[in-house]
C-alpha cells in the first residue's frame, strides 16, 4: 500500500520541530505544526483509513462500488475541513485528491477509464468543498 499523507505530515512536523530543537531552524519558519496540527491530522488518518479499508474491501471493485467510496471519504474530509475553520488548503487539497486516486490505482483499478467512464476530470472534484 503506499504511504498515507498523514504519516508524512507527522514526519514533516517531528524533522521541523527537532530542527528547531537543535538550532537550525528558526521556530517562526517551522510552519509543519501550523498546517498540520495533531488533532487534524488525526481527523484526516482516520478518514484515509476508513477509505482505504473500503476499496481493499471491494470484490469486484465495481464502478458504482468505487464511486460511493469515494464520496463517502471525500464528504468525511469535507467535515474534518470545516471542524478546523476550513483547514485545507491549495497543496494540501491537491495532495488529498492525488491520494484517493492512488489509492484506486494501488488497488488495480484504472482510474483514467474510471474518470472517464464518469466524464470527470479528478476523483474528488464532484463531492468537495475543501
Amino acid at each position: 500500500m503506499i504511504e498515507r499523507l498523514t504519516h508524512q505530515w507527522r514526519q514533516e512536523t517531528a524533522e521541523q520541530e527537532a530542527a528547531v530543537a537543535a538550532g537550525t531552524l528558526p521556530a517562526n519558519e517551522a510552519y509543519a505544526r501550523v498546517f498540520f496540527p495533531p488533532a487534524f491530522v488525526a481527523a484526516v488518518d482516520a478518514a484515509l483509513a476508513a477509505y482505504e479499508q473500503e476499496i481493499a474491501s471491494l470484490d469486484p471493485p465495481t464502478d458504482e462500488a468505487v464511486w460511493v467510496a469515494v464520496e463517502r471519504v471525500v464528504l468525511a474530509l469535507n467535515d474534518v475541513d470545516l471542524d478546523f475553520g476550513q483547514h485545507i488548503e491549495t497543496m494540501t487539497r491537491e495532495e488529498l485528491s492525488e491520494y484517493i486516486e492512488d489509492v484506486l490505482a494501488a488497488a488495480g483499478i484504472d482510474v483514467e477509464a474510471l474518470l472517464k467512464r464518469r466524464g470527470v476530470d479528478e476523483a474528488a472534484g464532484e463531492w468537495r468543498d475543501w
